[in-house]
């Protein structure tokens, strides 16, 4: 299983890797940046809290070290590495379950052929999926459980809500709570003691930009997420179709069965996933589904491997049937990738890396204010291109905003979170300003999102 996971992993990878998102690049210019400078920052020279994968970041980090043995840094070619050796550590989870090999090829599968987590390569969606089988996989061996569970929190803060619901669902693990627990700390808290003081913020500043967009003027999480589930298009319809039968699994097992499973927990913890994100007032970012939608087609497969064999070859019909349901994703789609099926940035990968390479020509050593999206175009450029993203100068009235309109309970949580961050430091002098506007113009790109657009570059001083 692991071998054919990790197969399945690098041909995947190399349809869909010249079409990352713009958040993807984020993750590789984090990447490239503690390869090559020993910095933690989206831009070199000034280290940010951006990242909202520290682990993810770090395995890029070192492979993209690696890469340098050529003369010079890959991050996209550490990717494709890191990418392939997680999915092999996900078939291996799968394997160590001794479950049936048909619903450990199914899971595998739900998961790795999944349009939704194809869209977000490049970012931590592929080390959720492990972290989240491998949970499950030490649900028997509570030290085990506990080391998983502080990389899972490392791998995405809100996999915390994972790990507690497998945690309770598991007699081993509360028979041995505190033994888990201790070994979840000694995993999880330097990173974010760490963080707290060094960045200023335990947690990523992204929570704080993420939260302040809401919804972009349109419909929220909850809205979108049921949008996708059962709207016109089929390529959503499939992609969330296995989450859906994996709510059935979870709550037909807990009607029926009437006893706890780590699956059942997994189920549960995508259930609360997608409750708790449509309540804090998030954008529906398609990655943000990826999660429970991951959890719930996981707990399926391993729900219908515990079941006995006639229902068990029902509900694997079933999950296989939905794996061909993904096919639409993949017909008359050009190899390799120009977008992914889930796509929202202002331009296409390649025209944001054209746009990248123009600036650092025309612009070279001087700070360019983002026009709203900024991975790519630093990826490309290799320069300091800014916004609240790389420069941490310009989060403090954002931050004061976001403990505004907080809840007094949350407000004194953010207070305490940015207890140590650095009120005084101004935001780096922008000499010049780069402007998206959608239309035909002289720096021109396309996204099958938002058409034609273009980019004009403005000086400010």
């Amino acid at each position: 299983m692991p071998a054919a996971a990790a197969l399945v992993s690098a041909l995947t990878f190399l349809v869909a890797k010249d079409s990352l998102t713009d958040d993807a690049y984020i993750t590789l210019d984090y990447a490239r940046n503690l390869a090559v400078h020993g910095e933690w920052a989206l831009v070199s020279g000034h280290p940010a809290n951006t990242a909202t994968s520290p682990l993810h970041v770090a395995l890029l980090g070192f492979v993209t070290f690696l890469t340098r043995v050529s003369g010079s840094a890959h991050p996209v070619l550490a990717l494709g590495i890191v990418n392939t050796a997680v999915s092999a550590l996900l078939g291996w989870g799968w394997s160590r379950m001794r479950l049936p090999v048909a619903a450990s090829a199914l899971g595998v599968a739900l998961v790795l052929l999944n349009p939704l987590l194809l869209s977000a390569l490049g970012m931590e969606v592929l080390l959720i999926a492990a972290m989240l089988v491998l949970l499950v996989a030490f649900a028997d061996r509570p030290v085990a459980f506990g080391l998983v569970a502080g990389l899972a929190v490392l791998t995405r803060l809100d996999l915390i809500v994972f790990a507690g619901l497998i945690g309770l669902c598991s007699a081993p693990v509360r028979r041995h709570f505190g033994r888990a627990l201790g070994w979840f700390a000694l995993v999880a808290l330097p990173w974010f003691v760490f963080s707290w003081f060094f960045f200023g913020s335990a947690v990523p500043d992204t929570l704080v930009i993420k939260q302040l967009q809401r919804s972009f003027g349109g419909n929220g999480y909850l809205e979108t997420g049921l949008h996708l589930m059962w709207g016109p298009d089929p390529v959503a319809v499939f992609s969330f179709a296995p989450a859906e039968l994996g709510v059935l699994a979870v709550l037909g097992w807990l009607l029926l069965r009437r006893r706890l499973d780590p699956f059942v927990g997994l189920g549960l913890g995508g259930i609360v996933y997608y409750l708790v994100y449509s309540v804090i007032g998030v954008p529906p970012y398609h990655w943000y589904f990826v999660p429970p939608v991951l959890a719930l087609s996981t707990a399926a497969a391993g729900l219908a491997a515990r079941l006995p064999w006639p229902p068990r070859v029902g509900v694997l019909s079933l999950a296989a049937l939905l794996v061909v349901g993904y096919a639409p994703a993949f017909a008359g789609r050009p190899v390799p990738w120009a977008a992914p099926p889930f796509f929202g940035n202002w331009a296409s990968a390649r025209d944001y890396a054209r746009v990248g390479q123009d600036l650092a020509a025309r612009a070279p050593g001087k700070a360019v204010g983002a026009p709203g999206e900024i991975g790519t175009l630093a990826y490309f450029c290799d320069c300091l291109i800014v916004d609240g993203f790389s420069d941490p100068g310009r989060l403090g009235p954002q931050i004061t905003q976001r403990i505004d309109q907080a809840s007094p309970f949350v407000a004194w949580l953010f207070r305490v979170n940015y207890t140590h961050f650095d009120w005084s430091r101004p935001p780096v002098r922008l000499d010049y300003q780069l402007r998206y506007a959608p239309g035909p113009g002289p720096w021109q790109v396309f996204s099958v999102a938002k058409g034609v657009g273009h980019f004009t570059l403005e000086p400010t001083r």
